[in-house]
């Protein structure tokens, strides 16, 4: 076994190989950009190394500089994580001269398994079911065109040498294809160098079933059941669960001996993930192998009760497969649930900024040492209260797993877990997570990829202003706050029994009260607190409430609105509160004359949501366009973002030209009515 490793990797994946390193002796090398320096993945290693700017480019996809490091410090091999480098046979190459351990596949492996079209072609041989479509390497686009309009819409473009949904577009109709074409080739140029393109027969309610497959150096390959990540949104997974709901035997069975073929197929060895698209019917075809590590690996790791980092090093060392396929067994049922800085009512826009609360439900933290029964609430992050989510990098949070004896069980641990994390700073995914849980889609087992599309109404709540048990807590906080700030600044002057001291709400000649204004999705709420001899009242509209309670330092809540008992969070953070209340965070800002004159300044319409590069400019100065129409493509976070006009007018100038860098926030064009 080694004694040093480098991780070559950062945040949740970096942290998590690291616990299953130190817990076998094994020193740790971490390597981090000057954006990551105070990060977590860092604190945690024996040794760390800067190797560049922020941007991946600069220093993450370094190779050349993660290798020096590895020499400079000692260490024997180097693991990649997913994402960077994990798939990168040029890297893996480069290791193997240095005389360092690729802790992955053979580069041949990920050279036949990393461009897809060449892989498909491989399986085919290998009599791998596959999904008709296009795999050649001719990329003319009027051929390409032909090609999709032979194997019948809808089609699915994909990069070939793509992942993680990145260079990917669903074309409805012929008429869709050249511009879904130019797009998905431009996003595949920029995640991957390689605009080269596939195209398959887009399922209508396929189902994502992937294997999980771990090979040895001495021929011996397993594989270690499915997961079902069918619930997608912009063709990435947001929950994942095993095993697969429904998985009859025989069918598991069969897809398992497809993965290990495949695998062999290519002479692999270590972690793969080999991903399935599965009919309704039973049916299904080889998608992909990925020669890596997977994001969702820790839901096989709790119905299996196996640590596949561990795994990873002791292949990776020359050592055998610990078990055999007889000897792995199923045991309880796991979901993970990603937790993303991101708005799914913006079209899941990502969201960037410091996390200024972060409070994890109650779990095991995992250390690297897998047990049966494993701990029903796991999470995995590699951030902490105070980080930034930064531009530069994918916007997980943390991934929150749970088990059960069964999938109920495990089902109603996740919607709990859900609904006690807390996150303050970011706009973040976690209340839409819990409405997918309590779907009756999900819940019943109903899945397929367009499982959120097809439940939109269900799972993305209108914007309807604050409820009044909402308002409550908001404003029974605020009451509480200004009390508590009061006494402590009486405290510290010569005259504590000032009635400056005082927020009694006493007024000449009228009962003793305090008007607060919250604003929430543009609404602004009045609600007066009333303190009168029979008590406090809230009163708000035309409704009015008798009002009493409690709230501990730590933001927990327990008030009493007429009679009814509700128990909820809130935090402040500057003018803005966050109740926390049924797993959903409502967001209700403090009105006053610096939010108005905010909001008036930015409109929120033709500004950059986020920093980024502009890749294209869709209209020219001078044109009349209508509302929703695409003006400009913005790339951010290794995804594209098109802005749209918010109303119909007439473009008045255009501030940046494609290739420029633009912060959050700076209006991109001006339209004119």
């Amino acid at each position: 076994m080694f004694s040093k490793i480098l991780i070559a990797n950062r945040g949740e994946i970096a942290c998590r190989i690291a616990k299953t390193a130190k817990r076998l002796g094994i020193s740790v090398v971490a390597v981090y950009s000057e954006a990551d320096a105070g990060s977590r993945h860092v604190s945690m290693a024996d040794e760390a190394y800067c190797i560049g700017p922020p941007p991946a480019k600069d220093s993450y996809l370094r190779g050349d500089a993660i290798i020096e490091v590895a020499k400079k410090s000692g260490a024997q091999a180097i693991h990649p994580g997913y994402g960077f480098l994990s798939e990168n046979d040029a890297f893996a190459e480069a290791c193997a001269k240095a005389g360092l351990v690729f802790i992955g596949p053979p580069p041949s492996a990920i050279r036949a398994m990393g461009l897809k079209s060449a892989a498909k072609a491989l399986m085919e041989k290998a009599g791998v079911p596959l999904v008709p479509g296009y795999h050649g390497d001719k990329q003319d686009p009027a051929f390409l065109r032909t090609e999709a309009d032979k194997i019948g819409y809808p089609v699915l473009i994909k990069a070939s040498a793509g992942g993680g949904g990145k260079g990917m577009r669903v074309v409805e109709k012929g008429g869709d294809f050249v511009e879904a074409l130019a797009s998905c080739q431009r996003e595949a140029k920029a995640s991957f160098g390689d605009d080269q393109v596939l195209i398959e027969k887009y399922l209508t309610r396929p189902r994502h079933i992937e294997i999980q497959v771990f090979a040895d150096t001495r021929g011996q390959c397993v594989y270690l059941f499915e997961r079902d990540c069918s619930v997608q949104r912009r063709h990435q997974k947001v929950l994942e669960e095993a095993p697969a709901p429904g998985m009859q035997p025989d069918r598991r069975k069969a897809m398992g001996a497809a993965a290990v073929a495949a695998a062999q197929a290519v002479g692999y060895v270590g972690a793969g993930t080999v991903e399935f698209i599965a009919n309704q019917d039973g049916s299904f075809y080889f998608m992909e192998m990925n020669t890596r590590l997977q994001v969702e690996h820790p839901v096989t790791e709790m119905i299996t009760g196996l640590d596949l980092v561990h795994w990873q090093l002791q292949v990776a060392a020359g050592l055998p497969l610990p078990l055999t396929q007889d000897q792995v067994k199923i045991n309880g049922h796991s979901i993970e649930a990603r937790v993303y800085a991101e708005n799914p009512a913006k079209n899941f826009l990502p969201s960037t900024g410091l996390l200024k609360h972060v409070r994890t439900p109650e779990a095991v933290e995992f250390e690297g040492a897998m047990v049966q029964p494993p701990a029903s609430v796991r999470v995995d992050s590699g951030v902490r209260p105070g980080d930034t989510i930064s531009p530069y990098y994918d916007p997980m949070i943390a991934k929150l797993i749970v088990w059960g004896e069964d999938r109920g069980v495990a089902l109603a641990r996740l919607a709990r877990a859900l609904g006690e994390f807390e996150v303050v700073g970011v706009s973040t995914n976690i209340a839409f997570l819990g409405r997918v849980v309590k779907s009756r889609a999900f819940s019943s087992g109903d899945l397929d990829t367009g499982l959120i599309e097809r439940n939109r109404d269900e799972l993305f709540a209108p914007a309807s202003g604050p409820r009044d048990d909402v308002l409550a807590l908001a404003a029974f906080a605020e009451f509480t706050l200004s009390g508590w700030t009061a006494t402590q600044r009486g405290k510290t002057t010569d005259e504590p029994n000032s009635p400056w001291h005082l927020v009694d709400g006493w007024r000449l000649n009228e009962q003793p009260h305090h008007t607060i204004v919250f604003v929430e999705d543009d609404q602004s709420t009045a609600v007066t607190l009333v303190r009168a001899a029979s008590g406090m009242r809230m009163r708000t509209g035309s409704a009015d409430y008798a009002l009493s309670g409690k709230m501990s330092p730590d933001g927990a809540l327990r008030i009493e609105l007429d009679g009814r008992s509700v128990g909820g969070r809130a935090v402040r953070v500057g003018s803005e509160w966050s109740i926390f209340l049924g797993g959903e965070q409502h967001r209700l800002a403090l009105k006053d004359d610096l939010h108005e004159l905010e909001s008036d300044a930015h409109g929120g319409t033709l500004a950059a949501p986020m920093p980024g590069k502009i890749i294209a400019v869709l209209v020219a100065k001078g044109a009349r366009v209508e509302k929703g129409t695409p003006l400009v493509i913005l790339e951010a976070m290794k995804m594209e973002h098109t802005i749209t006009a918010p109303r119909a007018g007439t473009v008045a100038s255009i501030r940046f030209a494609p290739g420029e860098q633009v912060d959050e926030g700076v209006d991109l064009l001006t339209l004119e009515d």
